[in-house]
This record gives structure tokens, C-alpha cells and sequence, in this order.
């Protein structure tokens, strides 16, 4: 039987809403960036709260690494707390800003 996104446990998506100054420095940029030196896919946006939201798919290893990279965050970004909410992968393949 061929694993299908809904039922692959290497695989996992998320939901990360990010708190801080992370508005106007690039954050979004650099995220993106990394997700595709990485290879995850998945999009990430401003909220008018002040806030980015990101959603993040790939492998597990990518995953973990994106939410390390989203505490860390760009040069200029401080990163105060990240939510993040586990969702169903899609599948889905590359990354964009919206």
C-alpha cells in the first residue's frame, strides 16, 4: 500500500504563528529562503496583528529545522514566543511569500 500525505509519519505540516519584532526585517524573506535551501515547502505572511504565520511541510528533519530556524529568526528579527499548530501534510511542493 502506497502512504498518502494524511497517513505518512515521515512526513509533517504545520501552522507557526510568530511573535516579536518580526515585522519590516526580512523575516519573511529569509524564511523563505531557508525553506528552499532545505528543500520544505509551504508559504509564509504577515498578519495585521503584528505577527508572521507560516505554514511549513516537508520531512520530519525539515520541520524540525524550519522551527529552529523561525526562533531564530532573520539578522534584524527578535522572536519572542512561536505557536504552532500540527496540521494534515497536503503534499504541497515549493515555498512562496504571500
Amino acid at each position: 500500500m502506497h502512504a498518502t500525505p494524511s497517513d505518512d509519519t515521515t512526513h509533517r505540516r504545520i501552522r507557526a504563528t510568530v511573535h516579536g519584532a518580526v515585522q519590516g526585517v526580512g523575516f519573511r524573506w529569509a524564511t523563505a529562503e531557508h525553506a528552499t535551501e532545505i528543500g520544505a515547502s509551504g508559504w509564509v505572511r504577515n498578519q495585521t496583528d503584528g505577527t508572521v504565520l507560516a505554514e511549513i511541510e516537508g520531512s520530519l528533519e525539515q520541520v524540525d529545522d524550519m522551527i529552529d530556524f523561525l526562533h531564530r529568526g532573520s539578522q534584524f528579527a527578535r522572536v519572542d514566543n512561536i505557536d504552532i499548530e500540527e496540521l494534515t501534510p497536503d503534499g504541497s511542493a515549493g515555498f512562496t511569500i504571500h
